[in-house]
Formats: C-alpha cells, structure tokens, sequence
C-alpha cells in the first residue's frame, strides 16, 4: 500500500472552487478541494516497457490548481479519468530494471501519454515526433489521460508510487540535485513556447508574467530566439529581480505595460468606454504566461497589427476583439516535443538550460512539503508570487 493524494469527482466541491476559488483560494486547501489523502494500492505494471518507481519530488504546477479550484474549461473532462493521483513534474527512482534503465536509476518525467506508452501505432503527429500533438490520449490498455498525473491508471508524483512508460523518462545529470532536475518538466515546456513563438531577428517580445512560466520562457526567449527586447510584467520585486536575471531587457509592472510599449514603439493608444485600453501597433510577440483573463488581454492589447499572440499559460475566457480586429495569429502551446525546430527534443535542450547558473540558483528555493501537509502546500503554491516562491513541490518521503 501506498499514500497519496487523490483527486476524485464532487460536483459540489467543484461548483464552490468554481464560484469563490478566485476570490479565496484559501478555501481550495480546506473543505471545498476534490481532494483526499488515502491509503491504496500501487499502480500495476503488466506490460514491457513500463516501470514502478518512486517519487522523490513532484511540483504543484497551475494546471493542478486549476483543476482543483474547478476553474479548468469542461474541455478537458474528456481527457481525464477520476480519480487520480495528480502530479505531472516529476522526479523519481526506478524500482526495477527497464530496458536500457537499471533500477535505482533517477528520472524525470515526460508526462505526456503518447501512443507509444499506450500501446497502440503511432498516430500521424506521434510518427514524426511531435508527441505533444498526440491524438490517441483516450485508447489503447490506459484510461484517458492526457498526461501522467491526469490518468487514474497511472498514478502521479502526489503519491509514493507511480508507473511510467520508457519512452517518458529521462536520466536525471549525475551531480544534479533532486531540486534542480524537478525544473526540468516546466523549462521543456517553456522551450517548447519560445520555439513555437516564431521570434525573428530583433523582434520586440512581451511576457505577460513572471512566475515559474513567465521565468523560464524569458530565459528560453533569450537562450533560443533571435529576440531583441524583452519586456517582462511581473507583480512582485523577487520576480522583477529573477526576470531580469533570466533575460529580460526590462521589467514593468501590470498598469504599466501599454505606456511602456508605446513609448518603445510609437504606437497609439486608445481608450474605449468601460473597457481596457489597447495599442495599435505595439510589440511583434507577445506570450502570455499566466493564463488568467487580465493577462491574455494584456498580451492582445499590447501587440501590433499581424502580430503573433502565444497561449503558454491555460488560458481564461477574454475578449478575443483584438485577434479578429488586428488579424494577430494565436498560437497554443501545450506540453513539450521530442521533435522541436531543429530536430532536438525540448528535453535535450532544458537539459541545457536547467545547468545555467541562474536555473541552479532558482533550484535552492524549492520549497518541499510532505504529502500529509498538503493543505499548507496549496496554501503556499496559491500565494507563491506574494511570498517569493517559485515552485513549490510535494516529497512524499517526507513525514517531517
């Protein structure tokens, strides 16, 4: 037997995270969270290919809490399945050989379930690498899930045990620490965002946000693209301080933006009745890295005419007038490739970036809890930006 954190289905507790969860997000770490520490069994490993291993480090990533407080879009029920061990960012030990991976061995996570950890053919976007894109996440031997942490067959890193496909594992770096391989999942993610941002040469660039998102596609931005200026929003001054340290030519804060970029680039601004001010002109890219509704209309009304818009963040419900009126492209970015522009996957290249001396320095600032703490764990990753944190992450050997 094993603990864990499960999430299971509750309409009622759904329906008051979706009602209040913004206003009090406190209230999502009490009696109104779909969530439960349990005692059940191991996941089984019945197939070649898969392994048992065991959690040493898991985040507390925003699609988490979005799941959590019920503010996740209905879109996504049909990739799921309840209930489930959440916890996708993921650091752990092999309990037994697989394949080319004795056991003992460290890895970190590739969550997404693809055709090949499902068992099925490859897919069109899965022959030719772009796992990400993967159209089979709801067949072969596994429940649907998008990915680990979203499928009840799989577990997660919020319990002691998961399994997990060859095909999603990477070895964690001798000499690294446990801390600095957990950044691994979310910097593949933001080099995933800055390669699919289209950046050319000189391109002024606008991150709307600084937290873990926001920090790491400005680094990828400035390690990977062509980018000239990078302008950071960020609300907090340790985030200003880390956004500057990771790449950005500067950092405003949220009410700020629009007078900024206009004074970078000449554009107008304008002022419509009972809604927000907007450019026309204004930066060539602009990612949003948060998610919320303030932060993608930040990004749309920041960014000139034909520009791109990037969706790195979940995003929100927002007035989308800006897209159709200044024809700007939107582009989704979800998850990570193992086939990114350039041929190498985006773990080979976060790889790259989590040995920076910046990223090493971030890793120390983990701060890790144990699984019977999970209520203060939510408590800290919804305040995360207000008390100067990062990531924070569940180690479910802790009993301390």
């Amino acid at each position: 037997m094993i603990l864990a954190l499960e999430m299971f289905r509750s309409l009622p507790r759904t329906a008051v995270g979706k009602a209040i969860g913004t206003r009090m997000p406190g209230i999502l770490s009490g009696y109104a969270a779909p969530l439960r520490l349990v005692t059940i069994d191991p996941p089984k490993v019945d197939r070649p290919g898969w392994a048992r291993l065991r959690t040493r480090l898991s985040g507390i990533c925003g699609s988490d809490l979005g799941a959590l407080s019920g503010q996740t879009s209905l879109y996504f029920s049909a990739v799921v399945s309840l209930p489930m061990v959440l916890g996708h960012e993921v650091v752990a030990e092999l309990l037994e050989d697989c394949e080319d991976l004795p056991a003992g061995t460290r890895v970190v996570l590739d969550p997404v379930l693809t055709c090949a950890a499902r068992g099925v053919e490859p897919c069109e976007n899965c022959a030719v690498g772009q796992t990400n894109r993967c159209s089979r996440i709801t067949v072969g031997h596994l429940a649907p899930g998008l990915q680990t942490g979203f499928c009840k067959d799989t577990g997660g890193g919020w319990g002691q045990q998961l399994v997990a496909h060859r095909s999603q594992m990477h070895a964690v770096p001798e000499g690294w620490s446990d801390e600095q391989a957990l950044l691994m999942e979310p910097l593949s993610c933001a080099v995933h965002t800055a390669l699919r941002a289209g950046v050319k040469h000189n391109d002024r660039v606008l991150v709307s946000g600084a937290g873990a998102v926001g920090l790491f596609a400005t680094l990828a931005l400035r390690q990977l693209t062509p980018a000239g200026e990078i302008i950071v929003v960020a609300k907090h001054k340790h985030q200003r301080e880390l956004a500057a340290e990771f790449g950005a030519t500067e950092v405003v804060q949220p009410d700020e933006v629009l007078r900024r970029v206009r004074r970078s680039t000449g554009a107008f601004q304008l002022k419509p009745e009972y809604s927000p001010a907007y450019l026309l002109g204004g930066v060539d890219v602009a990612v949003d890295a948060v998610g919320s509704k303030q932060s993608l209309e930040t990004a749309l009304n920041a960014t000139r005419a034909g520009g791109r818009v990037v969706l790195s963040g979940m995003p929100a419900a927002a007035d989308l007038s800006a897209a159709w009126f200044r024809e700007l492209e939107v582009v989704g970015t979800y998850a990570s490739s193992q086939h990114e522009p350039g041929g190498r996957g985006a773990f080979e290249l976060a790889a790259e970036l989590a040995e920076l001396d910046a990223v090493v320095r971030l890793s120390k600032s983990v701060a890790s809890y144990p699984l019977h703490r999970w209520r203060e764990a939510l408590d800290h990753a919804h305040a995360a930006g207000r008390l100067g944190t990062v990531k924070v992450a569940f180690d479910p050997r802790s009993s301390q």
